[in-house]
């Protein structure tokens, strides 16, 4: 009903004055009207390509249908990425001893966490490579070797996120880069990157966080400029603050 509506109103054309006036015209006058001339060349058109119309209207309407399916196709793999990163999650998270009743999901061994953990994020990592999921997981193994001292290959798997045109991954990724580069005693590239990201913060790196790094980082070498960076979010209030405090306390025993 309101699709009718819609096209009565467009296809109106000053009722009822004309209407009336075109009801009184003969079909020789119509011949000479300007407006009836259009439309009946109009319907001739139709009448003479209707079979034409009948394919385009078709491929219109099969259009549509493969729009609305692609849509509904991108939630449903979206949802399958969603869920195949919480579960390489729950694993990452899972507890290590005997058997838990409790528990969803147990592991013996560290190694053996450790392990299925990176089988399951580089899975996702390969299989939905350029998606937000496969960064997140990416980022996962990246994280995993650098916990075990493997630094150029968490290096390495960092850039790559870091480069995968998604500021929001980019920049946790690019956060922790930064990490293993004052790990590396490459102090002034992770000050470079730390200092973008003061400038440029995104939902999971703040500038707060991006700060409190930075002073963490050029700490040893420049103390004073690290206390300088801080001293302003002691008093912020929140966690910001007990980060602040707890890096000040840090500064102060160097």
């Amino acid at each position: 009903m309101a699709v009718a509506s819609v096209l009565k109103s467009n296809l109106s054309f000053d009722p009822p004055l004309r209407f009336f006036v075109a009801a009184r015209i003969t079909r020789k006058d119509l011949k000479t009207d300007k407006f009836a001339v259009e439309v009946e060349h109009t319907v001739d058109f139709v009448s003479e390509h209707r079979r034409q119309i009948v394919i385009y209207g078709s491929i219109a309407v099969l259009i549509v249908l493969i729009a609305v399916g692609t849509y509904f196709y991108r939630r449903h793999e979206q949802a399958v990425r969603q869920q195949a990163l919480a579960d390489a999650i729950l694993i990452q998270e899972a507890p290590v001893g005997p058997p838990n009743p409790g528990a969803l999901i147990s592991f013996p061994s560290e190694d053996a966490k450790r392990e299925a953990a990176v089988k399951a994020f580089a899975g996702i990592a390969s299989k939905y490579s350029g998606s937000g999921e496969g960064s997140i997981a990416k980022y996962y193994v990246g994280a995993i070797a650098a916990d075990q001292g493997k630094i150029q290959d968490a290096e390495k798997l960092f850039k790559e996120v870091a480069e995968s045109g998604d500021q929001n991954y980019g920049s946790l990724a690019r956060f922790s880069l930064a990490e293993v580069y004052f790990v590396e005693n490459r102090i002034a590239e992770g000050e470079k990157i730390l200092r973008d990201l003061m400038d440029h913060p995104t939902i999971f790196v703040s500038k707060a966080q991006s700060t409190i790094a930075l002073a963490k980082g050029i700490g040893p070498t420049k103390p004073a400029e690290a206390r300088k960076l801080i001293d302003p979010l002691r008093s912020r209030g929140g966690p910001v603050s007990i980060a602040a405090m707890n890096a000040w306390s840090d500064l102060s025993g160097q």
